[in-house]
């Protein structure tokens, strides 16, 4: 049997990526050297038949003044989903280079989702002038999705959907199916809205061709159907479809009128999304920071959080200079204390990463928050006594006291054990006040390991040696 590719945008996929699914470099040069020398049909081969995710890759691998050159040579030929796959600051670059008359053929055909995705962020101006050369009734779908919240069901749904009346038979559905040209592309259910098109079922297409064609669709359908308002917000869409394996949910305005359908690969992009911006957050970089940002935007979308760490870096160091006079009795406690707090910050690291997921995704709620708590508390401990013995050993072995070695384990299980603590509850208290736990628990996390493991080293070293 062959392993050829089975279609040609197959075989372009193959072409352009390598074995561990990067892009070619000769094949990135070729398709340069033919923008460069304004040859559109050697860039409609290389480019024409390939993915729109494969399209956008190569759109990032390109410098920026030839990617709107791409698209114009391109032509009709260039689809536009495409700028869906490419990070927010390339396709905006993009959209700044091209006429509104163009934006406005290129997003034309596509889905309604797709198209409010590239549109929602330009100026509102630059909106409009792309919105008045649309169709009327493309126009207000898009509208209407634009006007919902950023991040919101009615940003991520898509207004292409099949809805019949409840009075029809199963073979006249069959036939309105076969005989519309404006149906959606691809759809999973068949949506039974009344005359004022109120929401009232749903009836799934497996279902519908395994019945006989006299049957009622109002017999068929699943009047229980979850659905969605349009001003939900993503998050809690993604996690509808998580909990109950949806392939499509339904989405409603205020009065349960059906206003469009989210299918589950728009859920796959929010479940990304969310959770790249809960990475970033955790280490206090801003959601939106792209790989194709400037140095100045980088450096500027992390400069707020530094700041706010470098104060509580001066607390921490505070706490050092309480024990000036000990430090320099003994240098051996200088040398260790920052094996303590560091410890500590690994240990409440990982306990705020599960606490702040699991706060994401609901699974840590009032309900069981004490039990986690109490959990991680005597993780902290039982990792507290286990790392004590390590340190204490080395400790004593390394400056030949096993004094030293006693203070320093004894440090180590109360910083750990504070540090599971803050680790939770940083995050829940954070959650308690409607902030983003991501975003804001890292550095007071950080500030708490720090404290607690050097005061606690410092504190007990004084109190033993000066019992001894």
């Amino acid at each position: 049997m062959s392993d050829l590719p089975e279609t040609t945008a197959e075989a372009g996929a193959a072409v352009l990526r390598d074995e561990d699914g990067a892009l070619r470099a000769d094949v990135v040069t070729r398709v340069r050297d033919a923008i460069e020398a304004a040859d559109a049909g050697t860039l409609r081969t290389l480019v024409g038949d390939l993915h729109e995710a494969d399209v956008g890759d190569l759109l990032e691998a390109l410098d920026a003044e030839l990617r709107p050159r791409l698209i114009a040579l391109m032509g009709p030929d260039f689809d536009f989903t495409a700028l869906v796959e490419v990070d927010d600051t390339v396709r905006e670059e993009i959209l700044d280079e091209l006429p509104p008359a163009a934006v406005a053929e290129g997003v034309r055909d596509l889905d309604s989702d797709d198209a409010v995705y590239i549109l929602e962020d330009l100026p509102r101006k630059e909106q409009a002038e792309i919105l008045d050369q649309l169709p009327s009734l493309d126009r207000v779908a898009l509208e209407r999705s634009l006007q919902c919240p950023d991040d919101s069901a009615g940003r991520r749904m898509q207004s292409e959907y099949v809805a019949v009346p409840p009075s029809w038979s199963v073979g006249h559905t069959i036939d309105y199916l076969r005989d519309n040209d404006e149906l959606p592309e691809r759809f999973f259910e068949i949506y039974v809205v009344d005359g004022d098109y109120r929401l009232l079922g749903a009836v799934a297409l497996d279902v519908l061709l395994r019945t006989r064609r006299p049957t009622r669709i109002e017999e068929l359908m699943d009047a229980g159907r979850r659905r969605v308002r349009a001003t939900a917000d993503q998050e809690e869409v993604a996690r509808l479809f998580e909990r109950y394996n949806l392939i499509a949910l339904p989405v409603v305005d205020d009065r349960d009128r059906l206003v469009g359908v989210i299918t589950v690969d728009d859920v796959v992009d929010v479940i990304e999304e969310e959770a790249e911006k809960d990475i970033k957050a955790l280490g206090g970089v801003t959601g939106d920071e792209e790989l194709s940002d400037s140095v100045w935007t980088i450096a500027r979308g992390r400069f707020n959080w530094l700041l706010v760490n470098l104060a509580t870096a001066f607390l921490a160091s505070a706490v050092l200079g309480l024990f000036e006079g000990e430090l320099q009795k003994m240098v051996a406690l200088a040398v260790l204390a920052p094996i303590v707090a560091s410890q500590g910050g690994n240990a409440a690291t990982q306990t705020m990463t599960v606490a702040v997921r699991a706060l994401a995704t609901r699974e840590l709620h009032d309900g069981n928050a004490m039990r986690i708590v109490m959990r991680e508390a005597l993780v902290g401990l039982v990792n507290g006594l286990a790392f004590a013995v390590i340190t204490g050993v080395a400790a004593a072995a390394w400056f030949r006291t096993a004094d030293l070695g006693i203070v320093i384990g004894l440090a180590m299980v109360c910083n750990l054990v504070a540090a599971a603590l803050g680790g939770i509850l940083v995050p829940l208290a954070v959650d308690r006040f409607r902030l983003d736990p991501a975003v804001s628990s890292g550095v007071f996390v950080t500030t708490i390991t720090d404290v607690v493991g050097f005061f606690s080293f410092l504190g007990i070293a004084s109190l033993w040696f000066g019992l001894h």
